[in-house]
């Protein structure tokens, strides 16, 4: 499978009180239009991935609404997966490509969350949990704290271990001028801050984010295949955690992983960069090791050591973006600005932040509490 990625757009992620979403989708698509080098009639299907606009904007047709915005007339339809509503409508439009029923696509993913007061998107994202987690209270930060403690009580890792996270995608997210948070932080202040669900203070939360990325994907031989999609599959688990058989794994991103990995015909150890969904410092460790780039209770010690950062990793760098963390998580956008940021680095386009070597990466974006994963590998040609 060799789906070229021919263009990339993102807007600025953060709280954008006074754009529209119209506007956000017509910059992040616009800008990828252009680094493709081609026009809207080129496009023949459009992917919208988004989670919350039915619930938050009263708006369920938008695959309709931006193709219209955008002044397309192709096949146009939403991909909703929760957090992983974008990763989805990348491996959508990869699928709709290798039907052959089409040719060239774009994936825009896109969220407006901050307009909103945040107990009312709170309510809304717990939407992708069950009943019985919403009825009894809980929340996203509540489940992810529940893995956290399972996590500490098997392999001994501490507040300090989840702080080191925060503080290196900060570090990265400082090098993003399109991060929401661009300030750097330590791993005092990260334990100093509020405590949201313990053990979960809230400088190890992702913030509520609005902001729009997109792809351009063609199937087309005679397109240029300098980065390409290599993979790309998605595996499921149960909707909440207490059918769970482990909870210091998401088994979704290790299945998903095997056969992307397969697919690719690579293995971990082959890849140079990766953007991991780390909606939680914690989920950033889980997906280190159920990516199988660390054995189980070693992805901490490794963060922690620099093993994962930007100038001083060895290989692997992990969310040069800065990650849900620093960069921001825009729900339904956060999937494809993963795929956005490979590329951009395997093309040499990401300024202070770029890796010396790029060739291989994997995006790694999760649905819930790990209900749903997606796994693409993207790789540099030539």
């Amino acid at each position: 499978m060799k789906i070229s990625i021919l263009g990339t757009g993102m807007t600025k992620f953060g709280e954008l009180w006074g754009i529209s979403p119209r506007t956000l989708a017509r910059e992040a698509v616009n800008d990828a239009l252009s680094d493709a080098g081609i026009v809207q009639k080129d496009i023949d299907l459009l992917i919208v991935g988004n989670m919350l606009s039915a619930l938050l904007g009263n708006q369920q047709h938008i695959g309709a609404l931006f193709a219209e915005e955008l002044g397309l007339s192709c096949a146009a339809f939403t991909v909703e997966g929760a957090c992983a509503s974008g990763g989805l409508a990348v491996h959508t439009a990869v699928m709709g490509l290798l039907s052959g029923q089409y040719k060239t696509a774009c994936v825009l993913g896109i969220e407006k969350m901050t307009d909103h007061k945040p107990e009312l998107v709170s309510s809304a994202l717990m939407a992708a949990g069950t009943n019985e987690e919403r009825l009894s209270g809980g929340t996203f930060p509540g489940m992810y704290a529940l893995l956290a403690r399972s996590h500490m009580s098997a392999f001994g890792t501490t507040s300090e271990d989840l702080a080191s996270v925060a503080v290196k995608n900060h570090y990265h997210g400082s090098l993003n001028p399109k991060a929401q948070y661009q300030n750097q932080i330590t791993i005092e202040q990260v334990l100093k801050s509020g405590c949201i669900a313990d053990p979960l203070k809230l400088l190890d939360c992702s913030p509520m984010t609005d902001g729009a990325a997109a792809v351009i994907v063609t199937s087309k031989k005679t397109a240029k295949k300098s980065v390409t999609i290599e993979a790309s599959f998605v595996a499921t688990d149960s909707l909440g955690l207490s059918t769970r058989a482990s909870l210091t794994e998401l088994s979704s991103s290790r299945k998903a992983a095997y056969k992307a990995f397969h697919q690719a015909g690579i293995k971990p150890k082959d890849c140079d960069i990766a953007e991991v969904h780390d909606c939680f410092t914690i989920a950033e460790l889980l997906a280190l090791e159920d990516l199988g780039f660390y054995q189980k209770g070693k992805a901490s010690s490794a963060v922690r050591a620099g093993e994962v950062t930007h100038g001083s990793s060895k290989h692997l760098v992990v969310n040069t973006s800065g990650g849900l963390k620093a960069c921001g998580h825009p729900v339904g956008a956060t999937g494809v600005k993963q795929i956005v940021e490979l590329a951009d680095q395997m093309r040499g386009r990401c300024g202070k932040r770029q890796v010396h070597k790029a060739d291989i990466g994997i995006a790694h974006n999760v649905g819930g509490s790990g209900a749903t994963a997606v796994v693409h590998v993207v790789k540099r040609n030539g």
